[in-house]
């Protein structure tokens, strides 16, 4: 059996294969989620689907093996991106597991799950009890076995995705997706085909392997052949997808790419137009730009922590219209308040089609601050560093809602534990990129000891 603590992550399952995750672990898992969905809110059918993963089929199968096995049935989704997994689950009211390892490399393999409606399982919402069950065991029903059955939703998904938009305002602009062999290569055409716009598609096809470059857009580098491509063909969009084709990050017509940030005040602005006064969520490692144009547009921002659990549960208690992270995950109240990449994406395109200027000059509003970005050091004890780094702003503006926030005047920064490793993650933002770099340097020689404390490294 599995090593079920390494696996289980604290917002879904994650591991390499066969030495951490295999079909052994995947059944009863499986057996385990349908007992806990079974319990928690009387769930009689589980919906499954998968990436492009070739560990998927067998793991799949062998989960669904387990939850049949608690006298559920198991209703299978085959190929397909975590989002349409949520808008399956939110339009047919069951819970939900999907496969993937989202932008991990070929070698990992996971598990993402919600119960119906859409609603998030995390650590302190039911995966811990998941994770008990499975090492446990469950005895399996002493009825019949659950029936499997096949569901195909995929063109219902692509419905439901441009309904946030109105399809008649956009512009015929020319769009290349990059979608790094994982699942967008199924779903970005299928949304596409009834769009206005001209769409190329770079490495469509669904291979785990990930024969181009990893499926992980966050890291600029990977953003390089989409960026490339846009100046080639003279495109008006980038869109960069991840494996699992839930989050993306968008590029403008100079190949100049998008911050998270950015793209979270671009849609909450067209949120507003069509909501005016919303309510809109953005995590704390978000720009400041995100929270001054909700305020500007006439809407109410609120701060959350970092995660998507936590995000959809603040959603559902604020009646939230949108949210959006750094991570490029956006969230949407009328899409269960699961996250989407091509909702967003299809609002980013809407603002740009309305505003009539290329993108480059559309974002020049929302593009306030300097960013450093993720920065992670390994550190033998991440909270002792975390007191260490605070005492040395004595009369900062200080917070304690995930990690430590740190505000001096005109710049801040977020230093977060991981919540697996032994690391610490370093967010700072600043009013010009010299003072972020500065800014960056004094606070990790904090972090690393190198330099006593408040003294800063850079002139």
């Amino acid at each position: 059996m599995a090593d079920l603590d390494a696996i289980f992550k604290a917002y879904d399952v994650r591991g390499t294969v066969p030495d951490q995750i295999d079909a052994e672990a995947c059944r009863a898992i499986g057996a385990a989620f349908a007992r806990f969905a079974a319990d928690t809110e009387g769930a009689t059918r589980i919906l499954v689907g998968r990436d492009m993963r070739p560990t998927g089929v067998q793991f799949a199968a062998a989960f669904a093996e387990g939850a049949q096995c608690q006298g559920l049935d198991v209703i299978d989704l085959g190929l397909c991106s975590t989002d349409l997994v949520y808008f399956a689950s939110g339009r047919h009211d069951a819970p939900g597991a999907m496969f993937t390892a989202s932008h991990n490399p070929a070698q990992y393999n996971g598990i993402k799950f919600c119960l119906s409606g859409a609603k998030a399982v995390g650590r302190d919402s039911g995966l811990d009890r998941i994770k008990a069950l499975a090492a446990a065991g469950v005895a399996d029903h002493l009825g019949e076995p659950g029936r499997f059955s096949v569901l195909d939703q995929l063109d219902a998904f692509a419905e439901h995705v441009r309904s946030f938009v109105d399809v008649t305002a956009l512009a015929p602009l020319k769009v290349v997706a990059d979608t790094a062999n994982g699942m967008g290569g199924l779903v970005v055409p299928a949304v596409f085909a009834a769009l206005p716009c001209e769409l190329e598609v770079m490495y469509g096809e669904l291979d785990g392997s990930f024969p181009n470059h990893p499926a992980d857009p966050i890291q600029v580098e990977n953003q390089a052949d989409l960026r490339a491509r846009v100046l080639t063909t003279g495109a008006d969009v980038g869109l960069a997808f991840d494996g699992d084709a839930d989050r993306v990050f968008v590029v403008d017509e100079k190949g100049e790419p998008i911050s998270g940030s950015t793209t979270t005040a671009m849609v909450a602005a067209g949120v507003l137009e069509k909501e005016p006064g919303a309510t809109i969520l953005h995590n704390l490692i978000c720009s400041k730009a995100v929270p001054e144009i909700v305020r500007e547009r006439g809407g109410t921002p609120v701060r959350t922590q970092v995660g998507h659990s936590i995000i959809k549960a603040v959603m559902a208690d604020t009646g939230a219209a949108f949210g959006g992270e750094h991570s490029a995950h956006y969230y949407f109240r009328d899409n269960w308040r699961a996250d989407s990449g091509l909702i967003a994406a299809l609002h980013v395109l809407e603002q740009r089609s309305k505003a009539g200027v290329p993108l480059s000059e559309m974002r020049i509003p929302f593009d306030r601050y300097a960013p450093s970005g993720e920065i992670n050091t390994t550190v033998d004890d991440p909270l002792a560093v975390i007191e260490r780094v605070a005492g040395a702003f004595p009369d900062a503006e200080v917070d304690r809602l995930d990690g430590l926030t740190v505000e001096v005047g005109p710049w801040w920064f977020n230093l977060r534990p991981s919540n697996t490793e032994p690391l610490l993650r370093l967010n700072l933002e600043a009013p010009t990129r010299a003072e972020c770099d500065a800014h960056v340097a004094e606070v990790l020689s904090l972090i690393t000891g190198s330099a006593p404390a408040g003294s800063p490294t850079t002139e």
